[in-house]
């Protein structure tokens, strides 16, 4: 099934680990705080978004005070203790970074996330030494449904895209990755499931767990 690509790129959060429903919680607490209520459409605005995209467009919509460093600090300041102790791999997800490793393919990651929150939830779940690179949106000049974060994956690990298979969970993410000109396995994620017809017409296969392909 794999044999064609030279590379494997992961998204992060719910692809690689079970992360997506903490930030709901964040943005109820970041807005309450400020005396706002979470808007029923936030979610689908801002995703696939870098975190500095993600911080302009709170900014702009909510007339924050604060500068783009200092919303992103709170960000990563409320994440911290969830991405260091208590947000787990998806199931199964470790199985396959062995087989990938053991077949030899190189293996990066592509994430919206903050450079912080993701070395560090890689470093305390076991996992680091597994990836060959690890780009952030905020690396690049757009983030998803742009392909730009997953294309510098691709340069950095000298893989040409075609040659590339990336692992993702939302819209936006299958979107960036087709865009690319690279192959793209959805897996379900149950934030994600509003736009789920669209990620299986999309995606170049659809699995629901990750046993399905192991």
């Amino acid at each position: 099934m794999f044999e064609k690509y030279d590379a494997i790129i992961f998204d992060l959060d719910g692809t690689l680990i079970d992360s997506m429903w903490i930030w709901k919680a964040i943005d109820v607490d970041f807005l309450e705080k400020r005396g706002m209520k979470l808007p029923d459409d936030l979610q689908k605005a801002i995703e696939g978004m870098s975190f500095t995209e993600t911080a302009m467009y709170f900014k702009e919509r909510f007339k924050l005070d604060e500068s783009l460093d200092e919303i992103k600090k709170e960000w990563n300041d409320l994440a911290y203790d969830y991405y260091k102790n208590r947000i787990n791999l998806k199931e199964d997800v470790k199985k396959l970074l062995d087989i990938f490793k053991n077949q030899g393919k190189l293996i990066g990651i592509g994430t919206s996330n903050s450079r912080l929150l993701a070395e560090l939830v890689i470093k305390h779940r076991g996992v680091n030494d597994y990836f060959d690179t690890l780009i952030t949106s905020c690396d690049v000049d757009k983030g998803k449904p742009n392909p730009d974060v997953f294309l510098k994956v691709a340069e950095i690990l000298n893989v040409k895209p075609e040659k590339c298979l990336v692992f993702e969970d939302t819209y936006a993410g299958v979107q960036a990755a087709i865009s690319a000109n690279m192959d793209c396995f959805a897996i379900y994620d149950e934030i994600a499931s509003d736009s789920e017809e669209d990620i299986i017409k999309t995606a170049t296969k659809y699995i629901r767990s990750y046993d399905e392909i192991i």
